[in-house]
């Protein structure tokens, strides 16, 4: 986001923003603050030369995230046109037994899979879910088996990727954002994207502030700086719907950005670690058998980890238990929960991981409200063990869960998925509209193009800060370096090649 504005109209005869002579035959654009920095000052310069520099080397990054993202926060409405056979089915009486459906995706599995979670029909028209083992599947995905569950007729046989419940399109785009399909390697590009997001919003942020204070001195209107300029045209007019598209998307960038770093390889490992530091994590349920329920919710408290991770239900996946199971359990199980704190049809049931472990019935309920309660039942006795609320959990972790669904799309539904795409897309639009600018500064002369793009926000800033601004510089990237650590190395290479490019230049 590049700060712009009006400025007087400059003589034929002053430079262009470029620093070449205008030709005499026409005049020359009027300069705009992407050119050079105000004389005197070193914070704004600076400001310029990172929001510069960050938009021109990490925009594709940023570009390719914002598109696929915006893919992807409307998949969950898609999955439901796309896969409508799988996911709905008449609505043609009262559902049958678990323990009935169950047995018909069985025998539909045989002996190629391990059955791992049931998701009964939310509601009438849905279909159940029954969950196994597979081959040919990524970690995280299970084999699901789709249930009619008044006739218990089998509609369909897909993979699904973890709690969230993604079928293979929403799993594809998914993939795309996350990793361009590449793997752990390709996870590199989005925390360069996701964490550089934040720096250049901030940056560009800053230069919004100084020219609306700028002008609110010198006593003009501020209007121009929230909408496009209605009557410039070129380098003017693209640098004014740069900066205003990117006032009004602060606040949603800045979210994505934060939000979608908590994903990141090692950014992400960080932020789970202080939330643990910080009792930030919501309790893990207790699954041994034998506890009784306030022991059980002790000994969950004490134990928070993996499964209070807010991103479990992205990239998880049900553990396949080695006890036998038996079908009927599925009903009992549930039943014992109904009675406890799961009242919402949005749930899923797992066997025992073993003998001495208990069944779990979870709440996946990630839209507004949020229900993620969780019971652990004594298949034996139906006795229960362990339980976790959702209203108990830490004002921290209930933050982030809320981010993490918003994030998603799950949260709101349709709006927030609408409201994404907006933010997603007009991300990607400044990225366009600064690569545009930077085109539109090239040198001319007579019309004709000297060169591919223009010259780049003029270095030196930091050469004119005080003592104390070096300090809060070097301090705040030494802090950036240990918590985002791949920021902080690819920033440590963007100001070692500035130097270089600089010295360079002054050696020529």
């Amino acid at each position: 986001m590049t700060a712009t504005g009006h400025a007087r109209p400059a003589a034929a005869s002053t430079a262009d923003p470029t620093g070449e002579p205008s030709s005499a035959n026409r005049p020359a654009p009027p300069p705009v603050p992407t050119s050079a920095p105000a004389r005197g000052g070193w914070f704004a310069p600076m400001l310029l030369r990172l929001h510069f520099f960050a938009g021109v080397l990490v925009g594709p990054f940023v570009l390719v995230a914002a598109l696929t993202g915006a893919a992807y926060a409307l998949t969950p409405t898609l999955e439901q046109v796309v896969y409508d056979r799988e996911l709905h089915a008449p609505v043609s009486g009262d559902a049958l037994p678990l323990a009935e459906q169950v047995a018909a995706a069985d025998e539909a599995v045989g002996d190629a899979g391990t059955l791992v979670a049931v998701r009964p029909a939310p509601t009438p028209g849905d279909t159940t879910r029954v969950m196994y083992t597979g081959d040919d599947l990524i970690e995280g995905q299970t084999r699901a088996i789709f249930v009619d569950p008044a006739t218990a007729e089998v509609r369909g046989d897909l993979p699904v990727y973890g709690t969230s419940g993604a079928l293979p399109l929403r799993t594809t785009i998914s993939d795309l954002h996350r990793s361009l399909g590449l793997g752990d390697a390709g996870r590199l590009y989005s925390e360069l994207a996701a964490s550089w997001l934040g720096i250049v919003v901030l940056a560009g942020l800053g230069l919004w502030i100084g020219r609306w204070r700028s002008a609110r001195r010198r006593g003009r209107t501020t209007r121009d700086l929230l909408r496009p300029a209605p009557r410039s045209s070129g380098l003017r007019r693209t640098s004014s719907w740069h900066a205003s598209t990117g006032v009004w998307l602060t606040v949603g960038a800045l979210f994505l950005s934060a939000t979608g770093i908590t994903w990141s390889q090692f950014g992400g490992a960080n932020v789970t670690s202080l939330r643990s530091a910080l009792s930030w994590t919501a309790p893990t349920l207790p699954t041994a058998v034998g506890e009784s329920v306030a022991d059980g919710a002790a000994a969950g408290s004490a134990a928070a980890g993996g499964a209070s991770d807010p991103h479990a239900g992205h990239h998880g996946a049900a553990t396949p238990g080695t006890a036998a199971v038996d079908p009927a359990s599925f009903d009992a199980v549930l039943a014992v929960a109904r009675t406890v704190n799961v009242n919402t049809g949005l749930v899923e049931i797992e066997p025992p991981a073993d003998a001495a472990s208990a069944w779990t019935v979870t709440e996946i309920q990630r839209s507004f409200p949020t229900e993620v309660d969780a019971v652990a039942v004594d298949g034996a006795t139906l006795e229960v063990v362990g339980r976790t609320d959702f209203a108990d959990h830490p004002f921290m972790a209930k933050l982030a869960r809320w981010g993490v669904d918003t994030h998603m799309g799950s949260m709101f539904g349709l709006p927030n998925q609408l409201l994404l795409v907006a933010t997603a897309l007009g991300i990607a639009a400044m990225v366009v509209f600064g690569y545009v600018m930077w085109w539109q500064r090239r040198p001319t002369r007579g019309g004709s193009s000297r060169a591919l793009v223009g010259r780049p926000a003029p270095a030196g800033a930091l050469t004119r800060a005080p003592w104390w601004g070096l300090t809060l510089v070097v301090a705040a990237g030494v802090a950036v370096g240990v918590f985002l650590p791949l920021l902080g190395a690819s920033l440590v290479a963007f100001v070692l090649l500035d130097a270089i490019v600089v010295v360079a230049r002054t050696r020529s």
